[in-house]
């Protein structure tokens, strides 16, 4: 991937010093503006390339298409769920979280309440400080030799695992993304949740809020679960229905609960939070010095290197991009989209596009396919009209306009390695065209079934156009195009020599009316590349 230019940076909250200081020692501007209301948001944004939040700000989709320059959204943080992702995508923005950068406190903090609620901790310090003196009222219970469920076996589920594990809890959990042999090597077995729940004395949440895990914990699973079964959340509000969670509490199906999240925050009913077995804090999870210092810190670094092009950390919405960080991957991202404006510029009266294969051919390109879907795809739309594609929105664009795109891998055939087979059918025509990288420059191979002697070099002002083979050809071509004050640069003619055939010349203009060669081309197109 090119670098991708960060000259200004809007922060709008407040994050460590660092953040500021690691962005301007690499030549980026930055303003801090703190607690703008939405209305201020969107008047300032216009400005910036980027934009550095934590949890408070909400980018939503006015902010985004407000934000005319925007080219990042940086979380200091882990979750993203005050960014309107969808429209970051759409609009081709980068949003990137730091996805380590809070893991050791919100682990410690789950760590914290599960030790609470085992034995009563605030709720005692709270009876002292109204002069009480309770023994019997906060009997506790240990923590050895306790089940605890882990469900989401990430970052911080890991942590969670190893630090309760030292106090002798047997660690069980659920991940639908980590393997199970993985989670083994740290001590935690795997199973599903429905084999999960009876099992387990507490149980703490660690998953994205999403449609999945929305109400993970409901009436129904506190069913299956151990009479006084102790749950936390650190993770997102919404994740433990907390109407079910409630109930449970006051059924004693549920002995106590460690929240830190909610699913409106600050809550407005107090149901929970006045609950006597609730333990509630004002989402804490990463509110350390060294959680703030080390997001802060990410974040920086992350936007960095990625105007570096050095490599690309934290990206939510824009993993095609992880890979393109190597010389190799910049020429074949621009040999796909060169591909793509080919193809583009041929079908440009046979339009709307149905239905595109891009295959990717040899052992070179395997690693590729998808970043030169992508590539390809960009070529193709970059001249539709109210569309700006990039890498990162291109195939939601394309599917927002109706186009189905297939993308394939197979092995070298042999006879070719490192080759871009591109098909299209538009309008009930078929057009295809092949290219590769010869000498770090991109080249077409082939264009529907005319396979070119030399591959063509795409690069300059290229003339396309379908002729029947005649030995006169090419003078003819020559002459009007020199009547129309272009030269010819550089001829590529087809191996075949008999019947419609396409041909490529390149040129020292594009001509200003490609109607004037009807006389002699069935077929003509023409690009700057």
């Amino acid at each position: 991937m090119a670098p991708i230019s960060i000259k200004t940076v809007l922060i709008s909250e407040s994050v460590d010093p660092h953040c500021r200081a690691i962005l301007e020692e690499n030549g980026i501007r930055v303003t801090e503006k703190q607690n703008m209301k939405k209305d201020e948001l969107i008047a300032e944004i216009k400005d910036y390339d980027g934009l550095v939040v934590r949890s408070a700000t909400k980018v939503t989709a006015d902010v985004i298409n407000a934000a005319d320059n925007l080219k990042i959204i940086g979380r200091a943080g882990t979750g993203v769920d005050n960014v309107d992702v969808d429209a970051a995508t759409k609009k081709g923005i980068i949003v990137m979280n730091t996805p380590s950068g809070n893991t050791i406190s919100a682990a410690e903090l789950t760590c914290a309440l599960l030790m609470s609620l085992s034995r009563n901790v605030p709720q005692a310090a709270m009876s002292m400080k109204q002069g009480n003196w309770d023994r019997k009222k906060f009997m506790g219970a240990e923590l050895y030799g306790k089940v605890l469920g882990i469900v989401g076996l990430g970052r911080i589920g890991k942590e969670v695992a190893s630090r309760m594990q030292s106090f002798g809890m047997k660690t069980i959990g659920y991940d639908p993304i980590t393997p199970p042999e993985v989670s083994a090597s740290w001590g935690v077995e795997q199973m599903s949740l429905e084999q999960l729940w009876p099992q387990c004395d507490y149980i703490t949440v660690h998953t994205p809020l999403m449609p999945s895990t929305v109400g993970l914990l409901n009436d129904e699973t506190f069913a299956k679960c151990k009479k006084g079964v102790k749950v936390v959340n650190c993770a997102r509000g919404g994740i433990i229905d907390e109407a079910a969670l409630l109930r449970a509490l006051e059924s004693g199906q549920c002995g106590g609960a460690g929240l830190d999240v909610f699913v409106e925050e600050p809550p407005k009913d107090r149901s929970l939070v006045d609950h006597p077995n609730v333990i509630s804090c004002p989402h804490l999870g990463a509110s350390t010095k060294e959680a703030q210092a080390r997001c802060g810190e990410d974040i920086a670094l992350q936007i960095v290197d990625m105007v570096k092009g050095e490599r690309l950390v934290g990206a939510v919405n824009a993993q095609v991009l992880a890979s393109t960080f190597s010389q190799e991957s910049h020429q074949l991202i621009k040999l796909g989209e060169a591909v793509g404006a080919v193809l583009q510029s041929c079908t440009a009266s046979k339009k709307p596009f149905r239905q595109i294969q891009i295959t990717t051919q040899g052992d070179c390109m395997k690693s590729s396919t998808g970043y030169m879907t992508s590539a390809v795809m960009v070529g193709l739309l970059n001249q539709e009209s109210g569309c700006c594609p990039n890498l990162i929105n291109v195939l939601s664009l394309a599917k927002e306009s109706g186009i189905t795109v297939n993308q394939a891998h197979c092995a070298s055939d042999g006879t070719a390695d490192g080759v871009c087979r591109v098909e299209i059918l538009a309008n009930s025509c078929g057009y295809k065209a092949s290219g590769s990288v010869q000498g770090g420059v991109p080249v077409l191979l082939e264009l529907s079934d005319s396979v070119f002697r030399q591959p063509v070099s795409l690069v300059g002002n290229l003339l396309f156009f379908k002729a029947s083979a005649s030995p006169q050809l090419l003078s003819s071509v020559a002459g009007l195009l020199a009547t129309e004050g272009v030269e010819i640069e550089s001829f590529s003619a087809p191996s075949e020599r008999t019947g419609d055939l396409w041909y490529c010349v390149g040129v020292s203009s594009l001509l200003r009316d490609l109607s004037v060669l009807k006389p002699l081309v069935k077929e003509a197109a023409q690009l700057a590349v």
